[in-house]
Order: C-alpha cells, then sequence, then structure tokens
C-alpha cells in the first residue's frame, strides 16, 4: 500500500499553493476592508485563473473545464481555502449539474461558464426551506410550451456577480416533481429584494432574489421533470468535500501561523509555546487536522476512482463534511487563543478564518444533517461504510 501522492499530483498541489500565496492571499486585507474586492483586483485575479488554467477544475475538457477528478480538485482547493475573505471563490467551478445539459444549453450556458464569460449561481433555499428541500416553495407551472416560476430564493451565493441562476422548483407544487430551471438573470420577472450582511466576510454576496412569475421555455429546463432533487444531491456531495478540502486548507494555516507566533511571543521570561496550556493547544490541532484530512484524502480517492456508488458517496461525503468543518472550527478557536488579543483584531488572518469557518458547519448542510446522513446510512446499510477499509 502506497499512500503517497504522485509526482504529478505533488507538482498540482503546490502549483494550488503558489497561485494561492501570490494572487489571493495578498487581496485579503483589501477584502476584509472594503467588504469585497475592487473590479480592477477582481478582474486581475480573473486574468491570473485562467492563465493558471484554474478555470472550471471540476468539468470536462470536453466542455471546457480542467478535467480533474474529484481528487485532484481536492488537493487544489484545499489550497485556495488557506485564503480568507472566500477569495478561494473568484476561481469559478461551475455548478455539476450543468453538465447533464443539452447540447444547446452547454453551448449557452456551460462553456461559457467554464470560460469565465458567464457565472451561474444556484438557488434553493428559500425562508421557509433550507435542510429539507422538499419544503421548497418555489413553483413551476407550464403554460403553453413554456414554464412560469414563482419564489423566493435566500443565500444566493455569488448572486451579485452571475448572470443566470440554477432555480430548484417544484412542477405544480409537488414536491416529487423537483426540477432544475436555466434562469437569466435579466429576464422579466427576476428581482433583487436584498443583500443581507453576514458574519462573514466574503468577497462576493449572498442576495435574496425573488421570481414573480418568470417564464422560461422548456429548452432552459435541466434534466427531466422530477429529476431535480438527485441533481441538487450530485451539487451537495461535490460542494460538501470541497468543504472540507478548504476547511482543511484554512485549519493548516491556522496551525502554521499559531505556532510561529507562540514561538516568537515571550511571557514570564520564555517563548509561551513551552507553555504545556499553549503546547497543548498546539498538539490537539495537529492531530485533529491530521486525522480529519486522513478522512478527507481517503473519501476524495475513492470518489476519484470511481469504485463507489452514488449512495455510498453520499453518505462518506456528509462525514467529511461534518468532521472538517467541526474540525476547523475547533483548530481556529485554538488559533485566537494562542494570539490573545491579537487574534481578536480583524486584521489577523487567524480572527478572519475564526469568523469565516462558522458557516460551514451550517451551509450545504449543517452539521446536523450530515448527523442525519451519517445515522441513514447506518440503519440501512451498516457500518461498513466508514468502518470498512476501501
Amino acid at each position: 500500500m502506497d499512500l503517497r501522492l504522485s509526482e504529478e499530483d505533488q507538482e498540482l498541489q503546490q502549483r494550488a499553493r503558489d497561485f494561492t500565496e501570490r494572487y489571493l492571499i495578498p487581496h485579503e486585507q483589501e477584502c476584509e476592508d472594503n467588504d469585497g474586492i475592487s473590479e480592477q483586483t477582481w478582474r486581475s485575479v480573473r486574468e491570473q485563473v485562467l492563465a493558471w488554467n484554474f478555470n472550471a477544475i471540476n468539468h470536462s475538457r470536453e466542455d471546457g473545464g480542467q478535467g480533474y477528478d474529484i481528487f485532484r480538485q481536492m488537493l487544489i482547493e484545499e489550497q485556495w481555502g488557506r485564503a480568507t475573505g472566500a477569495l478561494w471563490d473568484i476561481p469559478w467551478r461551475p455548478s455539476i449539474p450543468l453538465h447533464v445539459g443539452t447540447p444547446e444549453q452547454k453551448e449557452r450556458y456551460l462553456r461559457p461558464a467554464c470560460a469565465g464569460e458567464r457565472r451561474d449561481a444556484y438557488a434553493i433555499t428559500e425562508s421557509g426551506a433550507g435542510s429539507d428541500p422538499t419544503m421548497v416553495a418555489t413553483t413551476a407551472r407550464r403554460d403553453g410550451d413554456d414554464w412560469v416560476l414563482d419564489g423566493e430564493k435566500w443565500h444566493v451565493t455569488a448572486g451579485d456577480i452571475a448572470d443566470f441562476f440554477i432555480v430548484h422548483a417544484h412542477v405544480d407544487g409537488d414536491p416529487a416533481k423537483a426540477t432544475i430551471f436555466l434562469v437569466d438573470k435579466d429576464l422579466p420577472g427576476v428581482r433583487l429584494v436584498r443583500t443581507p450582511k453576514y458574519t462573514h466576510t466574503f468577497v462576493f454576496e449572498h442576495p435574496i432574489f425573488a421570481f414573480d412569475g418568470v417564464r422560461v421555455s422548456d429548452d432552459r429546463r435541466l434534466g427531466e421533470i422530477g429529476q431535480g432533487f438527485e441533481l441538487t444531491k450530485d451539487w451537495f456531495v461535490e460542494e460538501r468535500l470541497m468543504i472540507g478540502a478548504r476547511t482543511m486548507g484554512a485549519s493548516t494555516r491556522a496551525l502554521e501561523l499559531s505556532l510561529e507566533f507562540a514561538k516568537e511571543r515571550e511571557q514570564f521570561g520564555q517563548a509561551i509555546i513551552d507553555f504545556q496550556a499553549i503546547e497543548f493547544m498546539l498538539a490537539d490541532m495537529a492531530a485533529e487536522i491530521m486525522a480529519a484530512k486522513s478522512m478527507l484524502y481517503r473519501v476524495c480517492w475513492q470518489a476519484a476512482s470511481g469504485d463507489i456508488d452514488r449512495k455510498q458517496l453520499h453518505a462518506l461525503a456528509s462525514a467529511v463534511k461534518l468532521v472538517c468543518s467541526e474540525t476547523a472550527g475547533r483548530v481556529s478557536d485554538r488559533a485566537v487563543q494562542i494570539f490573545g488579543g491579537r487574534g481578536y483584531m480583524r486584521e489577523q488572518p487567524g480572527e478572519r478564518m475564526w469568523r469565516e469557518l462558522r458557516v460551514d458547519r451550517i451551509w450545504e448542510g449543517t452539521s446536523e444533517i450530515q448527523r442525519g446522513v451519517i445515522g441513514n446510512e447506518l440503519r440501512k446499510r451498516g457500518p461498513d461504510a466508514y468502518t470498512a477499509w476501501p
């Protein structure tokens, strides 16, 4: 058994690290100070995304992407996750359900999105529907050859810069007919309701949008009627694994910064790392990162191998998100504690991580939902997905 990364994987990992250090981290303070970045900065980094071939890492080359499997996507996103301000979201990764589109849909939406000429935003959450997508109230009804959409979507990440939405709706209000629609942002009836402020600093916004009698033709339906839940679940699986990757990147940076500070900071005539209280916090951070990262790499390797069915991958992705996001919460909290008063200053990366990593236990399924998915797997198929070795 050889657990080492291949030379090619190591090179890709290092390239992603170099990109992060050169083009993401230098803009952290700008993003924090201005609650976002300037148009000039955004365009500058966007050019580098293309120059470094980091656009659409999750789509096939045939569709205009880079063709990386889940394992290599994870290696890249882990390094991007080191940047605060969610600057990792500048390199665009079009939502994975787009790959089931018709040739015309791919030409109109997916390929331009892969090239950075268009940007999608997934619109699923609502005021009354979050963890339970069957509660979605957005409806789609047939009117002649068209569909008419009505509803309101919350937390539409990157909705401020997106020019089209992937809208999860229920045909005739029936959850069994969950269906995905591609909705151009400039269509009549698409309305920005408001843009809430959140705890974290995020390079883009998470607005609330209303869809008031929005009319789309049938060729804007993605997949079949009733296929929406499975397509959204595929999106959740990929997002949960990438959250695992980014939280591990952030956790690793938090440990590195904390260790460096603990070696340099002196109190009572000695470096604070020499105090067992600090040493043990660092030890716990390191051990927990090691454990969570091992799980992340294992599951992404299994996903990339293709030797795993969709249901099992869904169950394992929940475990990855649960463990990695909660580990990151504990690691970042200890980092703030080690830095003391400095750790509570927004100019410190550790403070920003502590604030920004909190959402990873909420979005794309709360920790409680992940535990529910894991429990369901245990009830139906036993513990092997988690306790056996692949």
